[in-house]
């Protein structure tokens, strides 16, 4: 039967189908699953059926959101135990945190990435815009061309990939600011234990600590109570614990610290084989005046006016009987909060110490000064003097400050009259103890003016005779072309104010190179010194053992036994040598009569009294050695030099 075109496709479609399907039963043989397969139904949840729960399992709270498994078979503290949260610190952020004896604490730090150099510029721009139709033929000239470009692209993208993935030095810094404290501090002579940082870089050890693994972490303990610790990782995070030892029933009270992690430097730092900073210019009975070294170099006017309008430093001060701050020496809070005398803002009796800037000294430089005063006699003290900086990156001390190693000095026995005298008009220099007695200058700005007053009184006499010199004549006139007359006012004035105030130390001391003045007199208190202790120190039936040097001490200030400082023998030969022969000024020679009881010598330590001199000086400071022709003679103008 001849079919239809239409019925033809038609049966053409069939045959093509039913031999796909016979192709594919060919190749592929898949299975199909029964119902008579599944041997076991699968369990139906109904929701009117109510499960038997065990009367012992408590009920969880539906708003809970730990689980907690029970194993009876189990101790909990192994297994079910919750993973403390580490707390996450910030970049040049502190953190404070209570810490219980016994505990740890756990913290992370995400370390920030590098910022990338060149950042928003495409690796391959060297190709990209450069490229016309000349250069993209096949000659070998731009095959190699291309492979060039692409070395260096692929050089810059390693560089890249290895610039942004480097590893970065992250500073952690840590201080404790309360510990446990003595219950009975007369019966304890031990100090707290110190707190211990654990620092990991490892993602395996998140939780350092006594019980972490030893091989995937750094242990430091506190020394003073303060932590550094400097790690150079390629880590993204680092896992940081405080660990509070335990403490013996002897103490009682928690530990409190602060923990910050920087890219930029410690937070907290602290200094033990550095110098310590800090200068003692001098003490008496019930006061010390202490000063900074030169915080400047630089002989610019303006640089050194932004310093003296600055008060960098801070100061702490403790009598080493009080132990307080043993196991705080070295952090910042935790002085704020023991130290006897904080002079900072807010600071325990801060109205015991003042601070100032001052020019005092070799150099007239800029110097901090710190003067403590209602001290106990007879008693050691450590100072401590600490520099707080601040969070804007414009300070080399981050805004936690640096702490430096404390410098001892003693107060002198309660005779009472040796005092510190300072912030005097004319000799501005002068800045140490001098002769005194509380019974007729109770007030040490008192004391400082009588003797400022007659220097300068006895100066302007000089001024007198210096203005019969013609100090502005043509040099062919003139008494010297090494020097004039500007420099002989200078050298007259800083060795008047250095004999006419004379250095004072209290009569117990016994340094070799101090001479013993008015042994005769009684003390303010009324007491005289018996013959043994005039046999001690060699007393001899003089003028320079049983007076003052000059005679208005005697006469106005009365001070009794004391021992003084000598003036220095160059501020005499700088003197000779820088006024005119005509003025006939003159100096006795070691060995000279007299010399012994008027001059001292310079050495390692203050052996004799120079205007800006202090009993610890400053190492950038060397001493002069001074050795100038003498000349004879002594009276100018109605004026003699006093040897005695």
């Amino acid at each position: 039967m001849q079919l239809s075109p239409l019925q033809s496709r038609l049966a053409a479609s069939v045959i093509a189908s039913c031999l796909l399907v016979a192709l594919y039963f060919t190749l592929f043989s898949p299975h199909f699953a029964l119902a008579a397969e599944l041997k076991e139904a699968l369990p139906v949840l109904l929701d009117n059926v109510d499960f038997d729960l065990a009367a012992d399992q408590p009920e969880r709270s539906p708003l809970d959101p730990v689980y907690e498994p029970e194993f009876p078979a189990f101790d909990r503290g192994i297994v079910g135990r919750a993973t403390q949260l580490a707390m996450a610190l910030t970049n040049n952020e502190a953190m404070p945190l209570n810490v219980d004896a016994g505990t740890t604490q756990l913290f992370s730090f995400a370390v920030p990435k590098l910022p990338a150099r060149d950042e928003g510029r495409h690796p391959l721009e060297l190709r990209d815009g450069h490229e016309g139709p000349e250069e993209r033929n096949l000659g070998s000239n731009a095959l190699e061309g291309d492979a060039a470009l692409e070395a260096r692209d692929a050089q810059a993208q390693a560089h890249t990939l290895e610039r942004r993935q480097s590893s970065r030095t992250v500073y952690i810094s840590a201080n404790t600011c309360l510990q446990p404290q003595p219950v009975d501090p007369s019966k304890t002579t031990m100090d707290p234990p110190q707190l211990t940082l654990f620092v990991s870089t490892s993602a395996s050890n998140q939780s350092p600590g006594p019980r972490g693994d030893p091989s995937s972490q750094v242990a430091v303990t506190f020394t003073g109570g303060a932590a550094m610790y400097n790690v150079t990782t390629p880590s993204d995070e680092i896992y940081l614990g405080v660990y509070a030892p335990n403490v013996s029933s002897a103490f009682s009270g928690t530990y409190n610290f602060q923990i910050a992690a920087s890219t930029d430097g410690s937070v907290f730092s602290y200094s033990v084989d550095q110098d310590a900073g800090l200068i003692l210019v001098d003490s008496d009975y019930q006061g010390a005046l202490l000063m900074t070294h030169n915080l400047t170099d630089s002989t610019d006017p303006s640089a050194q006016q932004q310093i003296m309008n600055s008060q960098p430093y801070v100061m702490f001060a403790q009598n080493t009987k009080d132990r307080s701050i043993n196991g705080l020496q070295y952090s910042y809070c935790g002085l704020q909060n023991y130290a006897q005398i904080a002079a900072t803002k807010n600071g325990q009796f801060a109205s015991m110490v003042t601070t100032g800037m001052t020019k005092r000294g070799p150099g007239s430089l800029p110097k901090q000064e710190f003067y403590f005063s209602g001290l106990n006699s007879s008693s050691e003290y450590v100072g401590i003097l600490a520099r707080i900086g601040n969070s804007s990156g414009t300070d080399s001390v981050l805004s936690g400050g640096h702490v430096f190693r404390a410098t001892s000095f003693e107060t002198n026995p309660d005779h009472g009259n040796c005092a510190i005298i300072r912030n005097l008009t004319f000799c501005d220099q002068v800045a140490y103890s001098v002769p005194s007695n509380p019974n007729k200058f109770g007030n040490a700005t008192v004391l400082g003016q009588f003797y400022d007053n007659y220097a300068a009184t006895m100066y302007a006499n000089f001024n007198k005779s210096l203005a019969q010199i013609p100090c502005e004549a043509v040099s062919s006139q003139r008494y010297s072309l090494a020097t004039n007359c500007s420099l002989c006012a200078a050298a007259y004035k800083e060795w008047l104010c250095s004999v006419t105030i004379p250095r004072c130390e209290d009569f117990s001391h016994d340094a070799s190179y101090l001479h013993p003045r008015a042994l005769v007199q009684p003390f303010p208190n009324g007491d005289v010194l018996d013959q043994e202790a005039l046999a001690a120190v060699h007393f001899e039936n003089t003028s320079a053992f049983n007076s003052s040097r000059n005679p208005m001490i005697d006469q106005f200030v009365q001070p009794g036994p004391y021992k003084e400082v000598l003036p220095c023998e160059d501020l005499c030969y700088k003197l000779a040598q820088s006024c005119p022969a005509a003025m006939g000024f003159g100096c006795p020679l070691p060995g000279d009569p007299g010399f012994a009881s008027s001059y001292g010598q310079r050495s390692s330590n203050l052996s004799c009294n120079y205007q800006g001199s202090a009993h610890l000086r400053s190492a950038a400071v060397p001493a002069p050695a001074i050795s100038w022709a003498l000349l004879g003679g002594a009276v100018v103008g109605g004026l003699s030099f006093v040897f005695l």
